[in-house]
This record gives structure tokens, C-alpha cells and sequence, in this order.
């Protein structure tokens, strides 16, 4: 969030308020001194925590019975706190086409808007967040006979550390004027909604348009961080047209971020950074490159080979896409490949590898439709071969005019080296995908040994692992946990409020009554699932809409992985298709390339990705032929 309300700016004739700004900057730095660390430590213990249980089980027969449940203690102090920390670094996930395409007048005005909106809603939460501490204090432990309200304190905590932060920001407000007018239009807003109750009530369902369609819009629109934009609209909703307390709403938070699967989110974000900064990914590409980089449009297959293997372990498509184009793109450049070009093939693989394990969305997906994490790692895999091989086609086709001159074919000797280089590291992914699909281990605990692993390896085998850089990176799992898991509570109690609302009960009967049965109904999911993706980007879709359609899904004889399969990838071809998908535009920033220029580009990959989506919809037995 780039917002215009940090110290030390003036504007449109206002002076810097000096005693505001350093007081403001002095809370912000303290926040972040505190909790940085903390969230840190918490990754540590955690990580360890999860392998000392492995460890003692596997090794010594031994489980140690309260391990897991340590783990799920500290987990949501890590997500609210990382929550924090991404807030304090501008990382939460948002939409900033709008905010980009506007002037700098109004681009303030929204940016006051954004940290004004999240006052708002954790003013509202916190209240309710402290009174369900305390009705949580009651309920003990099994294993550790803890209060359970020790594990739900961090959500109060997170909300206070968060609010502090935005009235902070607020505090060394530069441009006063403009922070009043959007004080003045949420203040409107608020008003509006306290004396409008009678008349959203007497909608009916429709007041879901408003809050769900209307609301969610604008403030997504707005540029008000995802997670932020469900939360207040599901509590504009609650407060507005019924009578429940937002504890409840607190409560479903809390159920959306504790399932025990969540905690393989930062162990494998974790790994993808140890994995990126101790050489394993470089030895990676580098075996790929010396087996087809001489041939023509080889490189182009190196970096799609390179997206499938790295791909879903960092937890975030931008880091595989980071780990992949810096290490690829100058070689492909001297061969004369346009960079837009590279660019462009660079976003249509992150669409391409959506469905490969281990995928957050598939973890996610398997948590909130209760759909088999094994299955759905097996039935990643070939569809993601599908695309890559539409993908290939292409790149064959624009690979006609490689400059081949300078190109030297490796020697079998060479490739020989390379591929003993790289054994550590490209039995990595196997040994991730294998464990959990041949059910050895769960995700939580392959993501953990996964870690030690590549610490291990970085350190010993290729020794480029900096210890120093170690902090960093712990902090940087903290931060970017807490923002995906953030956009998931809200979202789960977003979804909650639909589904109490009677919502789910009509979708289920309109997809039902679809045209076509079952094919109309995959027909009309794969358009709902690539739009939901290019706005909403696959998680916070994932957490809406999975518990609604699936069971339709089932209820037509559609197999419940192939569904899984289907949305997800479709999720992926919206959320790399531009004007709207984000991920295009991340991957435009890691290429160091204009939008405007890739757009171009970009359609005839988007097309093939596209054209395997339908193949894949249209052909079971490539999601669940090998299950």
C-alpha cells in the first residue's frame, strides 16, 4: 500500500506537522521493532516444533502428543502478528490498477480512504475480539491444558498492533484536506448505513448486492487490501441487516485460519526462500538449460520445466517467477528473443503451474471443501503438463527466428556435472510431492522437513547459504503468511455470512437448473472461476465460492477432484490475464517490462493456457486417471 500519509510529506500548501510525524513514526517503529522478532521466533518454534514431532514419531515411536497442538497455539499469534508486519511493510494484497491510473489528488484521497476503511473495521472487531478472549479463557487444552483463550489473545492483539498502525498513519496525515474528505465520505457511509437498517432490511436478499457485489467492489476498486475489503463488508452486512454480534464474526475469523493443514503455508514459503537464496534453484536450472538450452526455443523450455519444479513451494507466484526470469532472461535476450516476449511467457507458466504441488490453493481448497490433499497434489500434476505442453507449442512456433550462433552444445561430461550438482536440489520437489501423495507424511510436516532439508543442502552441499540474510527471511515468511491468511479469515467469515443468509441455498439452485446439466455447469464454473481470478485473485475465491459449488459439483456426478482441478487452473488463466489479473502485472515488474508492451505479447500464450484449461475441463481422466 503506497500510501501518502507517511511522515515528512507535505502537500498542496500544508507544512509538515513535525511533532505529529515523529510522534507517528516513533509508534510505527516501535510496533515493528516488537513484533518483527517476535514473528520470527515464532516461525522458528514452530518449525522446529513440527519436526521434533516427526522426528520423535517416525524416528523413536514416540509422538509427542502435544506438539501439534503448541503449534496451533503459536500459529495464530503468527498469522495476526505477520498480519502486522505486512501492514508495516505495505505488503497486504490489494488492486492497485485504479489507484495507479489516477491523478495524484485523488490517488491521496484513496489511499486516506484505505487506511481509514481498516480503522474502521478493526475498531469494530476489537471490542468483540477482547470478549471472545474471555469467553475462550474458559476452554482448556487437551494435551497442554492451556487456556485456550492464550491462543485466540493473539487475535486481539493483532487487531490493536493494526489499529495503532493505521491511526498512526493517519496521525502524520500531510494533506489534511484530503484526509478529511475521506473521512467525511466513510463518515457518510456510516451514517448512511446506521439510519438506512429499516430499508436494507426490507430488501431482502438483495442487500447482498450492496454489501457483497457493490461494496466488495468499490473498496477492492478503492485500493483497500483484499482481506480488509471482505472484512468490512461483512461486518457493514452483520451490523446493518441483522441482529448477530460481531463476535461471531471474530469466531469465524478464527476458524478460517486455525485448521492444523494452514501451518504447511509458512514452512513452505519459507522453503521457497531458503531455496532461492542457497543456490538450490540455480542448480536447478542450470541441469534444464545444459540438456535442451542449445536447441531452438530451448530456453523457452527451460523456463517452463524451471516454473514446474520450483513452482507452489515459495507460497508465492511472484518468488517462483523472481527465482526463475533474472537467472534465464539475459541468455534468452542474446539470442535476440524480445523481452517482452519473455515477459510474456514468463506470466502464461505462472497460469500454467497453479495446479502443481505443493499449491496454497490446493491446501486451502482442501481444507475448506474437506476434498483429499493427496488426491488433489496427484491430480495436479498431469494437467499442468497439459498446459506446459500448449505452452510449448507455442514457444516452438516463436522460436523459429533464435540466433543460434553463439550457442555451444554441452558435452555429455557437462551434462553429466551439471545433473550431479543438482541431484540435492531436484530431489527436492520429488521428495515433497512423493511423502505427502504416498501419504508418509501430511503437508504440515513435509513442508517442515522440506526446510531443514534445503538448509542442510544450501549449507553443506552448495555452502551459499548466508546466515546472515536468515533474519530477513523469516520476517519476510511472517509478513507474507499473515497476508494470505488474513484475505482467508476475512473471506471464511465472508462466506459464512452468504451462507447464512440463504445465499448458498439459491446459487445451489440456479447452477442446478442449468442448461446442459453437469457440461453446463463446468461450462458456466470455468467463466465464474477465471473472472473470480482476475479480481479476486485464487485463495479469497476459493474460500467463497468451494463450499457453495462443490457440493453441487458432486450432486450432478462431477468428481470432486476434477472440479478442484478445473477451478483452480481456470483461477490461474484469470489471475495472469490482463487488464485485471495481478499476477501479469507482477510478473511485468520482474521482467522490467511495460504492461503496455506485454499486453500484446501475452494473448497467444494466454490462448494456449486456455485451450488446455477446456481440454482438461472436458477430459476427466487427466485430473483423476492416477488416483
Amino acid at each position: 500500500m503506497e500510501v501518502n500519509l507517511t511522515p515528512g510529506q507535505a502537500a498542496d500548501g500544508f507544512p509538515p506537522a513535525s511533532a505529529r510525524t515523529s510522534i507517528a513514526a516513533l509508534i510505527e517503529r516501535t510496533i515493528m521493532a516488537v513484533t518483527c522478532p517476535v514473528a520470527a521466533a515464532l516461525v522458528v518454534v514452530i518449525a522446529v516444533t513440527l519436526f521434533s514431532g516427526v522426528v520423535a514419531r517416525y524416528v523413536f515411536g514416540s509422538p509427542i502428543s502435544w506438539a501439534d497442538e503448541l503449534a496451533a497455539i503459536l500459529f495464530l499469534w503468527l498469522v495476526m502478528l505477520g498480519s502486522v508486519v505486512a501492514l508495516g511493510r505495505n505488503e497486504h494484497m490489494r488492486l492497485t490498477l485504479v489507484v495507479g491510473m489516477v491523478g495524484t489528488g485523488t490517488r491521496t484521497v484513496l489511499e486516506a480512504l484505505s487506511v481509514l476503511t481498516m480503522s474502521a473495521l478493526l475498531i469494530l472487531l476489537f471490542p468483540p475480539a477482547v470478549h471472545y478472549v474471555d469467553s475462550e479463557w474458559m476452554i482448556t487444552t487437551p494435551a497442554l491444558e492451556l487456556p485456550d483463550g492464550l491462543r485466540v489473545l493473539g487475535l486481539a492483539v493483532g487487531i490493536g498492533l493494526m489499529l495503532m498502525i493505521c491511526l498512526a498513519r493517519m496521525l502524520a496525515a500531510a494533506n489534511l484536506r484530503q484526509l478529511a474528505i475521506a473521512f467525511v465520505i466513510v463518515a457518510g457511509l456510516a451514517v448512511a448505513l446506521m439510519f438506512g437498517k429499516p430499508a436494507l432490511m426490507s430488501l431482502g436478499k438483495y442487500n447482498l448486492v450492496v454489501f457483497f457485489v457493490l461494496g466488495v467492489g468499490a473498496t477492492v476498486l478503492a485500493g483497500v487490501p483484499i482481506g480488509f475489503a471482505f472484512g468490512i463488508a461483512t461486518a457493514a452486512y452483520l451490523t446493518s441487516t441483522t441482529s448477530m454480534p460481531l463476535e461471531v464474526m471474530v469466531g469465524r475469523i478464527d476458524e478460517g485460519v486455525s485448521h492444523i493443514i494452514l501451518l504447511s503455508i509458512p514452512m513452505f514459503v519459507l522453503l521457497g526462500l531458503v531455496m532461492e537464496s542457497s543456490g538450490l534453484a540455480r542448480a536447478l536450472i542450470g541441469f534444464m538449460a545444459s540438456l535442451v538450452g542449445h536447441v531452438r526455443g530451448g530456453l523457452h523450455y527451460v523456463l517452463l520445466g524451471a516454473m514446474y519444479l520450483v513452482s507452489g513451494i515459495s507460497g508465492s507466484k511472484a518468488a517462483d517467477m523472481a527465482a526463475v526470469a533474472p537467472m534465464l532472461f539475459p541468455e534468452m535476450e542474446k539470442r535476440g528473443l524480445p523481452r517482452k516476449d519473455l515477459v510474456a511467457l514468463l506470466s502464461a507458466s505462472g497460469a500454467q503451474t497453479e495446479t502443481i504441488p505443493p499449491s496454497f490453493v490446493l491446501i486451502i481448497l482442501g481444507s475448506v471443501t474437506g476434498v483429499s490433499i493427496a488426491a488433489l497434489f496427484t491430480a495436479g500434476l498431469l494437467p499442468a503438463v497439459v498446459a506446459g505442453a500448449a505452452l510449448a507449442v507455442v514457444c516452438a512456433f516463436r522460436a523459429r527466428g533464435d540466433n543460434l550462433s553463439g550457442v555451444k552444445r554441452p558435452s555429455p561430461r557437462d551434462i553429466g556435472k551439471a545433473f550431479v550438482y543438482s541431484l540435492p536440489a531436484l530431489a527436492l520437489p520429488f521428495i515433497i510431492r512423493a511423502a505427502v501423495v504416498e501419504g508418509v507424511a501430511t503437508a504440515t510436516e513435509v513442508s517442515t522437513i522440506g526446510v531443514i532439508y534445503a538448509l542442510l543442502v544450501g549449507a553443506v552441499v552448495y555452502r551459499k547459504f548466508d546466515w546472515r540474510g536468515f533474519y530477513p527471511m523469516l520476517v519476510q515468511t511472517a509478513a507474507l503468511s499473515g497476508s494470505i491468511l488474513i484475505i482467508l479469515g476475512m473471506a471464511t467469515a465472508m462466506a459464512w455470512a452468504l451462507t447464512q443468509s440463504g445465499f448458498s441455498r439459491d446459487l445451489a439452485a440456479v447452477m442446478t437448473n442449468l442448461p446442459g446439466g453437469a457440461i453446463g455447469f463446468m461450462a458456466v464454473s470455468v467463466v465464474l472461476f477465471v473472472v473470480l481470478g482476475s479480481l479476486l485473485e485464487g485463495i479469497p475465491a476459493i474460500v467463497l465460492f468451494g463450499p457453495l459449488l462443490f457440493p453441487i459439483a458432486k450432486t450432478l456426478g462431477i468428481h470432486e477432484v476434477h472440479y478442484a482441478i478445473v477451478a483452480v487452473l481456470a483461477m490461474g488463466v484469470g489471475l495472469f490475464t490482463p487488464p485485471f489479473g495481478v499476477g501479469f502485472y507482477a510478473a511485468c515488474a520482474i521482467g522490467r517490462e511495460s504492461p503496455d508492451n506485454v499486453m500484446g505479447a501475452v494473448w497467444p500464450y494466454i490462448a494456449a493456457v486456455t485451450a488446455a484449461l477446456v481440454i482438461v475441463a472436458a477430459i476427466p481422466w487427466i485430473s483423476i486417471g492416477f488416483l
